[in-house]
């Protein structure tokens, strides 16, 4: 992939606003008294994660784990790996689990699932930074969205292709 065919599909400015905006949701719905555990899905999530934990207002716990269904490719492979699944105990807490994008929902689908046979938490959401709802091949949707996307591969802030460009600050796609 050339850096110089890269277009921007969400600058800077409007991806930073949309993330506080869902926050306000965020702590609307769960209001500012209680404890949210919030579960970062690495690698792609992990800039939207710190930039939504910064707008939230209640006390927070922020825990990670590691899936994966890409690998180097730009199409799920259909399996999914659990790279770390390693949590604290959930058990009768409020868990927010953010995501970078939600596509055909398998990773989602097999990480929600875990959590709701394992962790007994009392209440599971789920926030991700993108819906890709043309691309869904399992019945699930977001609580949580910052922005829905058509079927563009995207890059920035987070994203990656082949591991590349998760530094932008920006969201990119190749036409």
């Amino acid at each position: 992939m050339s850096d110089n065919k890269l277009k921007i599909l969400i600058d800077e400015k409007t991806l930073v606003m949309r993330i506080k905006e869902l926050a306000d949701d965020i702590n609307k719905f769960y209001g500012t008294d209680d404890e949210l555990t919030i579960v970062c899905v690495l690698k792609g999530a992990v800039m939207f994660f710190c930039e939504l934990a910064k707008y939230l207002k209640m006390p927070i716990r922020m825990e990670f784990v590691g899936l994966s269904s890409y690998g180097e490719a730009k199409k799920s492979s259909g399996k999914v790996s659990a790279l770390n699944l390693s949590l604290p105990p959930l058990e009768g807490k409020n868990v927010l689990v953010v995501e970078d994008i939600m596509d055909t929902g398998l990773t989602l689908n097999f990480l929600l699932d875990f959590m709701r046979s394992n962790c007994r938490a009392k209440d599971v959401k789920l926030a991700v930074m993108f819906d890709k709802k043309c691309a869904r091949k399992y019945p699930l949707a977001p609580d949580f969205c910052a922005f829905d996307v058509d079927d563009k591969f995207i890059v920035g802030f987070g994203l990656d292709y082949s591991e590349l460009y998760r530094n932008l600050p920006f969201i990119g796609y190749y036409e």
